[in-house]
Protein backbone atom coordinates (compact mmCIF):
# COMPACT_ATOMS: atom_id res chain seq x y z
CA UNK A 1 0.00 0.00 0.00
CA UNK A 2 2.66 2.49 0.62
CA UNK A 3 4.20 1.78 -2.55
CA UNK A 4 1.45 2.05 -4.18
CA UNK A 5 0.56 5.36 -3.05
CA UNK A 6 4.41 6.37 -3.65
CA UNK A 7 3.94 6.13 -7.04
CA UNK A 8 0.70 7.89 -7.08
CA UNK A 9 2.78 10.84 -5.60
CA UNK A 10 5.02 10.31 -8.42
CA UNK A 11 2.35 10.17 -11.15
CA UNK A 12 0.85 13.63 -9.93
CA UNK A 13 4.42 15.27 -9.13
CA UNK A 14 6.82 14.59 -12.57
CA UNK A 15 9.83 16.20 -10.85
CA UNK A 16 9.21 13.26 -7.61
CA UNK A 17 10.16 10.82 -10.79
CA UNK A 18 13.15 12.76 -12.82
CA UNK A 19 16.79 12.15 -12.02
CA UNK A 20 19.27 14.58 -12.47
CA UNK A 21 21.71 14.14 -15.78
CA UNK A 22 25.04 15.39 -17.10
CA UNK A 23 24.42 15.54 -20.38
CA UNK A 24 24.89 19.28 -21.31
CA UNK A 25 23.18 19.58 -24.34
CA UNK A 26 19.42 18.37 -23.09
CA UNK A 27 17.82 19.25 -20.02
CA UNK A 28 18.70 18.84 -16.72
CA UNK A 29 16.21 16.79 -15.59
CA UNK A 30 15.29 13.12 -17.38
CA UNK A 31 11.66 12.74 -16.00
CA UNK A 32 10.18 9.45 -16.72
CA UNK A 33 6.86 8.31 -18.02
CA UNK A 34 5.91 5.77 -15.32
CA UNK A 35 6.40 5.69 -11.68
CA UNK A 36 9.29 3.61 -10.81
CA UNK A 37 10.11 3.45 -7.15
CA UNK A 38 10.32 0.75 -5.17
CA UNK A 39 10.51 0.22 -1.51
CA UNK A 40 13.40 -1.80 0.31
CA UNK A 41 13.41 -2.59 3.69
CA UNK A 42 17.00 -2.70 5.47
CA UNK A 43 17.92 -4.65 8.64
CA UNK A 44 20.38 -2.29 10.29
CA UNK A 45 23.40 -3.06 12.77
CA UNK A 46 22.31 -3.20 16.22
CA UNK A 47 25.25 -0.51 17.12
CA UNK A 48 22.87 2.28 15.33
CA UNK A 49 20.85 4.27 17.79
CA UNK A 50 18.99 5.94 15.08
CA UNK A 51 17.75 5.29 12.38
CA UNK A 52 17.16 8.06 10.48
CA UNK A 53 20.37 9.64 10.51
CA UNK A 54 21.86 8.39 7.80
CA UNK A 55 21.22 9.73 3.68
CA UNK A 56 23.05 8.35 0.94
CA UNK A 57 24.09 10.26 -1.71
CA UNK A 58 21.75 12.06 -4.24
CA UNK A 59 21.30 9.20 -6.34
CA UNK A 60 20.17 6.55 -4.08
CA UNK A 61 17.83 6.75 -0.73
CA UNK A 62 17.22 4.59 1.98
CA UNK A 63 14.22 3.25 4.10
CA UNK A 64 14.93 2.70 7.28
CA UNK A 65 12.95 -0.46 9.03
CA UNK A 66 8.97 -0.43 8.37
CA UNK A 67 6.98 2.62 10.12
CA UNK A 68 10.27 4.61 9.42
CA UNK A 69 10.78 6.90 5.95
CA UNK A 70 13.40 8.74 4.93
CA UNK A 71 12.61 11.58 2.07
CA UNK A 72 14.95 13.73 -0.37
CA UNK A 73 12.81 14.74 -3.50
CA UNK A 74 15.18 17.32 -5.53
CA UNK A 75 13.61 20.30 -3.67
CA UNK A 76 15.17 20.90 -0.44
CA UNK A 77 11.61 22.28 0.74
CA UNK A 78 9.42 19.65 -1.73
CA UNK A 79 8.85 17.10 1.94
CA UNK A 80 7.02 19.50 3.41
CA UNK A 81 4.03 18.58 1.33
CA UNK A 82 4.96 15.18 0.79
CA UNK A 83 4.04 13.45 3.83
CA UNK A 84 0.93 14.96 3.93
CA UNK A 85 -0.17 14.03 0.62
CA UNK A 86 1.62 10.35 1.31
CA UNK A 87 -0.42 10.04 4.84
CA UNK A 88 -4.27 10.84 3.37
CA UNK A 89 -3.25 8.44 0.50
CA UNK A 90 -2.26 5.83 2.66
CA UNK A 91 -5.22 6.45 5.74
CA UNK A 92 -7.58 5.99 2.55
CA UNK A 93 -6.01 3.35 0.88
CA UNK A 94 -5.36 4.62 -2.31
CA UNK A 95 -8.93 5.38 -2.67
CA UNK A 96 -9.69 6.56 -6.92
CA UNK A 97 -11.81 9.73 -5.91
CA UNK A 98 -9.21 11.19 -3.83
CA UNK A 99 -6.56 9.87 -6.35
CA UNK A 100 -8.33 12.24 -8.69
CA UNK A 101 -7.92 15.32 -6.09
CA UNK A 102 -3.78 14.87 -7.01
CA UNK A 103 -3.95 15.76 -11.21
CA UNK A 104 -0.92 15.55 -12.31
CA UNK A 105 1.62 19.10 -12.65
CA UNK A 106 2.98 19.82 -15.81
CA UNK A 107 6.93 19.91 -16.03
CA UNK A 108 7.78 22.68 -14.26
CA UNK A 109 9.91 25.80 -15.51
CA UNK A 110 13.40 26.13 -14.10
CA UNK A 111 13.22 29.19 -11.65
CA UNK A 112 15.51 31.32 -13.78
CA UNK A 113 12.37 31.25 -16.66
CA UNK A 114 9.93 32.96 -14.27
CA UNK A 115 11.95 35.83 -13.07
CA UNK A 116 10.40 38.86 -12.95
CA UNK A 117 11.16 41.19 -15.53
CA UNK A 118 13.99 43.42 -15.00
CA UNK A 119 14.97 41.93 -11.65
CA UNK A 120 17.52 39.58 -12.81
CA UNK A 121 19.53 41.56 -14.95
CA UNK A 122 22.36 43.79 -14.08
CA UNK A 123 24.88 45.80 -16.22
CA UNK A 124 28.03 43.38 -17.54
CA UNK A 125 30.86 45.58 -15.43
CA UNK A 126 28.71 45.33 -11.98
CA UNK A 127 28.38 41.45 -12.89
CA UNK A 128 31.81 41.10 -12.80
CA UNK A 129 32.48 43.63 -9.51
CA UNK A 130 30.16 41.35 -7.54
CA UNK A 131 31.63 38.13 -8.62
CA UNK A 132 35.17 39.70 -8.03
CA UNK A 133 33.56 40.78 -4.64
CA UNK A 134 32.06 37.48 -3.76
CA UNK A 135 35.44 35.56 -4.33
CA UNK A 136 37.79 37.54 -2.16
CA UNK A 137 35.25 37.44 0.36
CA UNK A 138 35.24 34.19 0.50
CA UNK A 139 38.87 33.66 1.34
CA UNK A 140 38.26 35.75 4.04
CA UNK A 141 35.23 34.20 5.71
CA UNK A 142 36.58 31.22 8.76
CA UNK A 143 35.19 27.57 8.40
CA UNK A 144 34.76 24.88 11.01
CA UNK A 145 37.09 22.73 11.42
CA UNK A 146 37.74 19.85 8.72
CA UNK A 147 38.20 16.38 10.54
CA UNK A 148 38.97 14.39 6.87
CA UNK A 149 39.08 16.50 3.65
CA UNK A 150 40.35 13.91 1.58
CA UNK A 151 38.06 11.05 1.72
CA UNK A 152 34.79 10.39 -0.39
CA UNK A 153 31.60 12.37 1.33
CA UNK A 154 28.43 11.67 2.14
CA UNK A 155 25.34 13.25 4.14
CA UNK A 156 24.17 12.19 7.66
CA UNK A 157 21.89 13.96 9.92
CA UNK A 158 21.73 15.20 13.53
CA UNK A 159 18.30 16.59 15.10
CA UNK A 160 17.88 19.65 17.09
CA UNK A 161 14.83 19.29 19.23
CA UNK A 162 13.18 21.65 21.90
CA UNK A 163 10.06 20.65 23.63
CA UNK A 164 6.60 22.44 23.36
CA UNK A 165 7.36 24.39 25.94
CA UNK A 166 10.76 26.01 24.80
CA UNK A 167 10.04 26.60 21.44
CA UNK A 168 6.95 28.82 22.54
CA UNK A 169 9.47 30.95 24.23
CA UNK A 170 12.09 30.70 21.81
CA UNK A 171 9.02 31.95 19.14
CA UNK A 172 7.88 34.82 21.63
CA UNK A 173 11.93 36.26 21.81
CA UNK A 174 11.00 36.12 18.27
CA UNK A 175 8.49 38.05 17.84
CA UNK A 176 9.11 40.48 20.75
CA UNK A 177 12.53 41.29 18.00
CA UNK A 178 10.60 41.48 14.93
CA UNK A 179 12.46 38.12 13.24
CA UNK A 180 11.51 35.14 12.10
CA UNK A 181 12.82 32.38 13.80
CA UNK A 182 15.53 31.69 10.87
CA UNK A 183 17.30 34.91 12.93
CA UNK A 184 17.52 32.94 16.16
CA UNK A 185 18.78 29.74 14.50
CA UNK A 186 21.69 31.72 12.68
CA UNK A 187 22.39 33.72 16.00
CA UNK A 188 22.67 30.18 18.14
CA UNK A 189 24.98 28.67 15.28
CA UNK A 190 27.18 31.87 14.91
CA UNK A 191 27.68 31.73 18.33
CA UNK A 192 27.85 28.23 18.91
CA UNK A 193 31.13 28.02 16.88
CA UNK A 194 32.62 31.40 17.45
CA UNK A 195 32.36 30.23 21.57
CA UNK A 196 35.88 29.03 21.44
CA UNK A 197 37.90 31.81 19.49
CA UNK A 198 39.34 34.37 21.37
CA UNK A 199 39.50 36.79 17.78
CA UNK A 200 37.41 38.05 15.36
CA UNK A 201 36.25 36.15 12.60
CA UNK A 202 33.78 36.65 9.99
CA UNK A 203 31.46 33.78 8.69
CA UNK A 204 29.69 33.20 5.77
CA UNK A 205 25.37 32.15 6.27
CA UNK A 206 23.31 31.48 3.19
CA UNK A 207 19.42 32.01 3.54
CA UNK A 208 17.49 30.51 1.04
CA UNK A 209 14.03 32.68 0.38
CA UNK A 210 10.96 31.21 -1.34
CA UNK A 211 10.67 32.98 -4.63
CA UNK A 212 7.23 31.72 -5.74
CA UNK A 213 5.19 34.31 -5.06
CA UNK A 214 7.03 36.64 -6.66
CA UNK A 215 7.36 34.90 -9.45
CA UNK A 216 6.17 35.75 -13.23
CA UNK A 217 3.33 34.21 -13.01
CA UNK A 218 3.32 33.18 -9.94
CA UNK A 219 3.35 29.51 -8.30
CA UNK A 220 1.57 27.73 -5.71
CA UNK A 221 3.40 25.59 -3.58
CA UNK A 222 4.11 22.99 -6.37
CA UNK A 223 6.50 20.79 -6.53
CA UNK A 224 10.13 21.78 -7.84
CA UNK A 225 13.02 23.78 -6.46
CA UNK A 226 11.89 27.62 -6.19
CA UNK A 227 13.96 29.06 -4.10
CA UNK A 228 16.66 30.92 -4.07
CA UNK A 229 19.91 31.91 -1.85
CA UNK A 230 21.05 35.10 -0.05
CA UNK A 231 24.95 35.10 0.99
CA UNK A 232 25.78 37.52 4.23
CA UNK A 233 28.96 37.72 5.95
CA UNK A 234 28.80 38.23 9.66
CA UNK A 235 31.59 38.96 11.91
CA UNK A 236 31.78 37.55 15.21
CA UNK A 237 34.01 39.28 17.80
CA UNK A 238 32.74 37.06 21.33
CA UNK A 239 30.16 38.28 23.70
CA UNK A 240 27.15 39.04 21.57
CA UNK A 241 23.99 37.77 23.01
CA UNK A 242 21.50 35.67 21.10
CA UNK A 243 18.68 38.28 20.47
CA UNK A 244 20.93 41.34 19.24
CA UNK A 245 23.11 39.29 17.28
CA UNK A 246 19.66 37.51 15.89
CA UNK A 247 18.24 40.46 15.30
CA UNK A 248 21.48 41.98 13.27
CA UNK A 249 21.75 38.91 10.92
CA UNK A 250 17.89 38.76 9.93
CA UNK A 251 17.99 42.70 8.97
CA UNK A 252 21.18 42.10 7.15
CA UNK A 253 19.09 39.34 5.20
CA UNK A 254 15.59 41.13 4.95
CA UNK A 255 17.94 44.31 3.54
CA UNK A 256 19.51 42.64 1.05
CA UNK A 257 16.20 40.71 -0.17
CA UNK A 258 14.89 44.34 -0.32
CA UNK A 259 17.37 44.88 -2.89
CA UNK A 260 16.34 41.91 -4.87
CA UNK A 261 19.87 40.39 -4.37
CA UNK A 262 18.09 36.83 -4.06
CA UNK A 263 17.18 37.71 -8.14
CA UNK A 264 20.22 39.81 -9.37
CA UNK A 265 22.64 37.65 -7.06
CA UNK A 266 21.19 34.49 -8.14
CA UNK A 267 23.13 34.20 -11.46
CA UNK A 268 26.18 35.46 -9.56
CA UNK A 269 26.23 32.72 -7.23
CA UNK A 270 25.69 29.35 -10.02
CA UNK A 271 28.56 30.53 -11.88
CA UNK A 272 30.42 30.34 -8.76
CA UNK A 273 29.05 27.17 -7.32
CA UNK A 274 29.77 25.72 -10.68
CA UNK A 275 32.93 26.85 -10.90
CA UNK A 276 33.53 25.39 -7.30
CA UNK A 277 32.31 21.90 -8.69
CA UNK A 278 34.45 21.83 -11.65
CA UNK A 279 37.74 23.31 -9.23
CA UNK A 280 37.57 21.92 -5.75
CA UNK A 281 40.81 23.52 -4.93
CA UNK A 282 39.51 27.19 -5.12
CA UNK A 283 37.77 26.46 -2.45
CA UNK A 284 39.36 25.90 1.62
CA UNK A 285 41.41 22.58 1.64
CA UNK A 286 38.85 20.97 -1.57
CA UNK A 287 36.08 21.28 0.42
CA UNK A 288 33.77 22.86 -1.62
CA UNK A 289 32.17 24.95 1.80
CA UNK A 290 30.58 27.90 0.46
CA UNK A 291 29.13 29.02 4.24
CA UNK A 292 29.29 27.81 7.60
CA UNK A 293 25.48 27.36 7.51
CA UNK A 294 22.13 27.82 5.36
CA UNK A 295 19.01 27.99 6.89
CA UNK A 296 15.41 28.94 5.39
CA UNK A 297 13.61 31.96 5.48
CA UNK A 298 10.43 30.51 6.65
CA UNK A 299 9.62 27.80 9.27
CA UNK A 300 7.53 24.30 8.29
CA UNK A 301 4.52 24.32 10.33
CA UNK A 302 3.60 20.77 10.78
CA UNK A 303 0.26 19.92 12.98
CA UNK A 304 0.23 16.37 11.40
CA UNK A 305 1.03 14.51 14.32
CA UNK A 306 -2.12 12.39 14.51
CA UNK A 307 -2.65 11.39 11.59
CA UNK A 308 0.58 9.98 11.34
CA UNK A 309 0.09 8.05 14.32
CA UNK A 310 -2.68 6.64 13.59
CA UNK A 311 -1.55 4.96 9.85
CA UNK A 312 1.28 3.77 12.16
CA UNK A 313 4.27 6.31 10.99
CA UNK A 314 6.26 6.60 13.97
CA UNK A 315 8.89 9.21 12.50
CA UNK A 316 9.64 10.67 9.66
CA UNK A 317 12.02 13.39 7.92
CA UNK A 318 12.43 15.80 5.01
CA UNK A 319 15.83 17.50 3.83
CA UNK A 320 18.40 17.40 0.91
CA UNK A 321 22.15 16.25 1.10
CA UNK A 322 24.56 18.64 1.45
CA UNK A 323 27.94 16.60 0.79
CA UNK A 324 28.72 18.40 -2.75
CA UNK A 325 28.75 22.44 -3.06
CA UNK A 326 27.01 23.72 0.05
CA UNK A 327 27.81 24.54 3.84
CA UNK A 328 29.19 23.04 7.01
CA UNK A 329 25.47 22.43 8.64
CA UNK A 330 22.23 22.46 6.52
CA UNK A 331 18.82 23.32 8.99
CA UNK A 332 15.58 22.14 7.75
CA UNK A 333 13.67 23.31 10.92
CA UNK A 334 10.20 22.36 11.28
CA UNK A 335 7.23 23.38 14.43
CA UNK A 336 5.74 19.74 14.51
CA UNK A 337 3.02 19.83 16.58
CA UNK A 338 4.25 22.89 18.03
CA UNK A 339 7.67 21.95 19.03
CA UNK A 340 10.77 22.73 17.05
CA UNK A 341 12.83 20.08 14.96
CA UNK A 342 15.68 21.00 13.17
CA UNK A 343 17.61 18.81 10.79
CA UNK A 344 20.92 19.59 10.44
CA UNK A 345 22.48 18.26 7.56
CA UNK A 346 26.05 17.73 7.32
CA UNK A 347 28.52 16.64 5.03
CA UNK A 348 31.03 13.57 6.47
CA UNK A 349 33.85 12.74 6.90
CA UNK A 350 34.83 16.15 5.92
CA UNK A 351 33.15 16.80 9.64
CA UNK A 352 32.82 14.13 12.34
CA UNK A 353 29.66 12.97 14.23
CA UNK A 354 30.85 13.84 17.41
CA UNK A 355 31.70 17.63 16.52
CA UNK A 356 27.99 17.99 14.61
CA UNK A 357 26.45 16.61 18.44
CA UNK A 358 28.83 18.95 20.02
CA UNK A 359 27.90 22.24 17.64
CA UNK A 360 24.08 21.58 17.84
CA UNK A 361 24.22 20.81 21.59
CA UNK A 362 25.86 24.67 22.01
CA UNK A 363 22.95 25.37 20.04
CA UNK A 364 20.05 24.27 21.56
CA UNK A 365 21.72 25.38 24.91
CA UNK A 366 22.00 29.00 23.53
CA UNK A 367 18.59 29.31 22.66
CA UNK A 368 17.22 27.42 25.55
CA UNK A 369 19.55 30.24 27.95
CA UNK A 370 18.27 33.22 25.74
CA UNK A 371 14.52 31.93 26.41
CA UNK A 372 15.51 33.05 30.22
CA UNK A 373 16.52 36.32 29.31
CA UNK A 374 13.50 37.17 27.05
CA UNK A 375 11.54 36.79 30.01
CA UNK A 376 13.34 39.12 32.42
Amino acid sequence: MLQTSLRTLQTSHPILRSRLQTNATTFSFLTSPTPSINILTLTLPTNVTDPLTHILDATRGTTPPPKKTSSSPPSTRAPAPTPGELFTLVEENNNKSLINQYPQEATSLAIEDLLPRGKGKKPMWTRGLELLKYSLNSFRLTNLKFVDAKNPRFSQVVRLELNQNDTKEVLAGCKLSGIKLCGALVAAGLMAVHCSKRSSRKYGVVTLTDCRSSLEPSLTDKFGFYHSAILNSHEMKGGETLWDLAKRTYEAFANSKKCNKHFSDMADLNFLMCKAIENPGLTPSSSLRTSIMSVFEDTVFDNGGKKQREIGVEDYMGCASVHGVGPSIAIFDTIRDESLDCLCVYPTPLHSREQMIEFVEKMKVILIEATKTCKK
